[in-house]
Parts: C-alpha cells; sequence; structure tokens
C-alpha cells in the first residue's frame, strides 16, 4: 500500500473556510497564502472560532495579490495586502508579532460580522512568528497557524474516528494542511521524517485537540453532541492533551500536488 497526499487544505484567514486546491508551495512558515491573515480583538489579542464558531462561515478567495471575502448576509468584501506602513501588535497565544493592519473598511467589516470590535492583521515578510524552540530549530517559523507550519492527518484515523461516532465527522473539523491515503489509523503517531512529493518534513510533535474541533463549519455553530472531542478523549488522550494528527515543519521548498507519493525516512526510535 503506496501512502500518497490525498488533500490540501489551505486557510487564508486563521479561523476562516478553507481553499483546496490541488497543489500549493511550500515556504518556510507553511503553505503558500495560509494564514497570513488573522483576526484580532482591539489589544491585538487573536480571535479564533473557539470562541466565535461563526467566523468559519466567512470564506475567502483569491483575488489578484488579495482576497474577496463572502459571509451570510453581508456584501463582499475585497481584503487587500497593506502597504508597508505602522505596525501594530498581534498576538496569538505567547507569541507577540508586529503585523500590519487592514483597512478601516475591512474592520468594520469584520466588526459587522462578529458584532464586537475586531480588525484584520496581515503577516507581510517582514513579521517574523517563532517557532517553539523546544520542537524546533534556530530559524524556523511559523504563520498565525497555533504553533507549526503545517499539520497533517491520514485519512485512515478519520475513519476510525468516524466508526465511534453516531454521526461522521468530515475532516474539515481538524482543519489539517495535509491529509494521507492509503495508510493504517494513526501511522502519522511513528513518523519521524517524511518526504512528500519532493519536499521533506520534520514530523515534530503530535496536535493536541481542543473545541474547535466541535464547531460544524457548515453551519457556524458547535455541535451540540460535543463530537468528536467527547470520544476522542475515550482512546486518544495524552498526559499532554487529546492528541490526533502530527505537526510538521518544513526543510525546503517546492510545490506539493495531490498525489503525490509520502516516504517515511526516519521513525522514532
Amino acid at each position: 500500500m503506496t501512502a500518497r497526499l490525498s488533500a490540501i487544505h489551505v486557510f487564508p484567514i486563521k479561523s476562516c473556510a478553507p481553499l483546496l486546491p490541488g497543489e500549493a508551495r511550500v515556504e518556510p512558515r507553511g503553505l503558500a497564502g495560509d494564514r497570513r491573515w488573522m483576526i484580532a480583538d482591539a489589544s491585538g489579542r487573536f480571535l479564533t472560532a473557539r470562541q466565535h464558531p461563526r467566523l468559519t462561515l466567512v470564506r475567502p478567495r483569491p483575488d489578484g495579490d488579495g482576497l474577496r471575502l463572502d459571509a451570510p448576509g453581508m456584501a463582499t468584501l475585497r481584503l487587500a495586502p497593506p502597504a508597508a506602513g505602522t505596525r501594530v501588535e498581534a498576538t496569538v497565544w505567547k507569541s507577540t508579532v508586529q503585523a500590519l493592519p487592514a483597512s478601516v473598511e475591512a474592520d468594520a467589516w469584520i466588526s459587522a460580522w462578529l458584532g464586537l470590535p475586531a480588525r484584520f492583521v496581515y503577516m507581510d515578510a517582514d513579521c517574523v512568528c517563532a517557532v517553539d524552540p523546544d520542537h524546533g530549530q534556530p530559524g524556523d517559523e511559523v504563520s498565525f497557524a497555533d504553533g507549526y507550519p503545517l499539520m497533517l492527518i491520514s485519512q485512515a484515523a478519520l475513519d476510525a474516528l468516524n466508526t465511534r461516532l453516531a454521526q461522521p465527522v468530515p475532516m474539515l473539523r481538524f482543519r489539517p494542511s495535509l491529509v494521507v491515503a492509503g495508510t493504517a489509523p494513526h501511522a502519522e503517531d511513528d513518523w519521524k521524517r517524511i518526504r512528500v512529493g519532493d519536499v521533506v518534513f520534520d514530523v515534530v510533535k503530535p496536535c493536541t485537540r481542543c473545541v474547535f474541533t466541535t464547531v460544524d463549519f457548515e453551519r457556524g455553530e458547535f455541535d451540540p453532541s460535543g463530537e468528536p472531542l467527547r470520544t476522542l478523549t475515550t482512546y486518544r488522550r495524552t498526559p499532554k492533551g487529546v492528541t490526533f494528527g502530527q505537526n510538521l515543519i518544513p526543510r525546503g521548498r517546492g510545490t506539493l500536488r495531490v498525489g503525490d507519493a509520502v516516504e517515511v525516512l526516519e521513525q522514532p526510535l
């Protein structure tokens, strides 16, 4: 059985709807265009669907060098990368970076959608966020993602989970960058270094899961059943939390394509 890349997910705005391209460029911070935008509160702290599940209903689409955003009942917004100017502090968990602010019109749009003061912030090349040094190397960077440039899940892991659920859930509940088919369930737990197409990745840390997995992204609401997190706690709990999927750091650049072979180069000792 040959492992293959079966899906690519790019999230232009943290916590919002994804793009599902057939190919994507790998950069040091992750997939090109992935989580280079984020929504923050008035103090600059990140806002996510953990607190505001309706963010998943914001649907970005590429539009030249920017994005075109749609959400139910809202006028379409064009979100353009800001020109260099005065930076603002933006915080993701314990990391604070100097980001670029969007337009007043863009901030009014997202504030109206959420019903609270909010703003868009943009990560350009000069806005640098370091990976946790406990799991990376000096110089490793990440986008506005929670901690690591990419995250991978095997399709078999989701299939095994769904056999335990009364109602199956889609892979997007877990928001992976890469989905791999043709493996045993959770095979990725036993990978340390892999090659996807021509790009090598370090498999650095299991991804710990939270209430975000219970957000029904089609409705922009929490699943009242508490699934799939409730079931995951029965068989995927570790001392550091419930895990599902693995975080990756790229060790090179290149283009990934759906159908690319996935080769395990190294496993943990």
